[in-house]
């Protein structure tokens, strides 16, 4: 099956595209979509035309499993949730990362998954996303890519990172297509690429799919360098930059998850080597390789998105009661060869904040290490030029996991974080402090700040959360 990403690009040059005026990197990806329904490709579905409506052009839902050092048995304060005013606040000790982003984040107290159904991973992990109980519901990510996503070629991706782990059972994932039905994310980076952006218009002799061998070894641009040359051709300056720009990314991704080296430009050739995938069916699920496993598919995630091919993504890592040993990913505070710790393990700290104590300490720098890595796709949406701003601008993003405190599993106060302009609706660099409010009336404030007029979401009551939107 021929990608989207080539079929943007091979209907662009059948359609004798011609010198741009204003042509952006999604009207040109969006032009294959566009000219199949014969409506005006280059104005429509810009991003920036949206943006300038005040609506969000795109969603990511970034989870982490096992929740954060919340108020412990013994009082303790919080150390994630942010304190003090709603324009003058301190973020708690796991949120520092987040230090850079503040002002274009949106930090919540007093938000419940609800009463019913509480105290444990898996009941929170079902009602995360779904705003019910038992998963009784499709979730906030796929109903948006019913709605405002159904004309991206792909309305939702989903991908993960050692999600299916353990042979992760389905009350472990979070994204539901239907009530009771959860979503399994694609957790190889490999599969993932090939089917966004790979040619696959290869077949076999007798007609079946394509050895996954030479897929491997397929570059989709150099697969496309005539259509790429001739569109670059029709391009000025400035949109030939963005398009180099684009080619870049693509290239670098590909590169990686492909384990491929040489090219290196937009336009010059790209000597694949014979080599396996550059993540093994081994190395999926080893944990030395989890920090990139993330970070790849955080740069598949933002690709796809800059291409145009979804407005609403997922992005699993791991899975609740994780685990996932985070003392051996290399490079991290949390590296010891010498003790194995994981995620759920350290998440049951005990009844109080001991610093002195190994799994509180683990526990601390873990969050602390989900944290960074949900900045690094900030850092990736906000490095990509888009209208007047950066994608960052233009995007929602939101960070979250299934408890509030690791150790209690209460679903009270739980930590979530939206992040991005959202095309200028959403009113960030503040906290937000609730006295009890449902997690439900935040997804239909999101909704609303795509697009959607969505007054209810789950079992919350009608209406959006106060002070979310402008």
């Amino acid at each position: 099956m021929t990608s989207p990403f080539v079929k943007h690009l091979h209907s662009l040059r059948r359609h004798g595209l011609r010198r741009s005026r204003g042509l952006t990197r999604r009207a040109l990806l969006q032009g294959a979509a566009a000219s199949a329904l014969a409506i005006p490709a280059f104005g429509l579905l810009r991003p920036e035309a949206r943006a300038a409506s005040g609506l969000a052009e795109r969603i990511i839902f970034f989870y982490f499993p096992d929740g954060v050092p919340g108020p412990s048995q013994d009082g303790e304060a919080s150390l994630w949730h942010a304190s003090g005013s709603e324009s003058s606040f301190t973020l708690g000790e796991a949120l520092k990362g987040l230090e850079p982003w503040r002002d274009r984040c949106l930090f919540f107290n007093g938000l419940s998954l609800g009463a019913t159904d509480t105290g444990s991973h898996p009941g929170g992990a079902k009602k995360l996303l779904t705003a019910t109980d038992y998963g009784n519901n499709e979730s906030i990510d796929q109903h948006l890519s019913r709605t405002v996503g159904a004309d991206a070629w792909w309305r939702h991706l989903s991908l993960g990172v050692m999600a299916k782990a353990d042979n992760a059972s389905g009350d472990k994932l979070i994204s539901y297509v239907g009530p009771g039905s959860p979503l399994s994310p694609e957790d190889n980076p490999s599969t993932a690429f090939g089917l966004l952006f790979g040619d696959g218009g290869s077949s076999t002799d007798d007609g079946g799919e394509p050895d996954a061998t030479a897929l491997r070894r397929a570059s989709v641009l150099d697969a496309n360098l005539e259509d790429l040359e001739e569109l670059r051709a029709q391009l000025d300056g400035a949109e030939r930059a963005k398009l180099d720009l684009h080619v870049e990314a693509v290239r670098e991704v590909e590169q990686r998850v492909l384990g491929t080296s040489g090219g290196g430009g937009g336009t010059g050739s790209c000597e694949v080597p014979a080599l396996s995938d550059s993540f093994t069916s081994e190395e999926l699920y080893d944990p030395a390789r989890f920090p990139d496993l993330l970070k790849t598919q955080i740069d598949l995630m933002v690709l796809s998105m800059a291409c145009g091919l979804t407005r609403v993504g997922t992005l699993q890592c791991s899975h609740h009661t994780s685990e996932l040993l985070m003392s051996r990913f290399p490079g991290t505070e949390m590296y010891d060869p010498s003790y194995d710790m994981r995620s759920h393990q350290a998440s049951h700290y005990g009844s109080k904040h001991d610093w002195d104590k190994r799994e509180f300490k683990a526990f601390v720098q873990q969050r602390q290490y989900w944290v960074d890595q949900f900045a690094y796709l900030l850092e990736r949406l906000d490095a990509m030029p888009e209208g007047d701003g950066t994608m960052l601008d233009n995007s929602l993003v939101v960070l979250c996991t299934e408890v509030c405190d690791g150790n209690t599993h209460l679903h009270d106060n739980m930590p979530f974080v939206v992040a991005g302009g959202g095309g200028g609706a959403i009113n960030n660099g503040r906290l937000l402090q609730y006295g009890y409010e449902r997690h439900g009336k935040l997804f239909v404030s999101l909704a609303r700040a795509m697009g959607e007029d969505l007054w209810s979401f789950g079992d919350s009551a009608s209406g959006d959360l106060y002070g979310v939107l402008r």
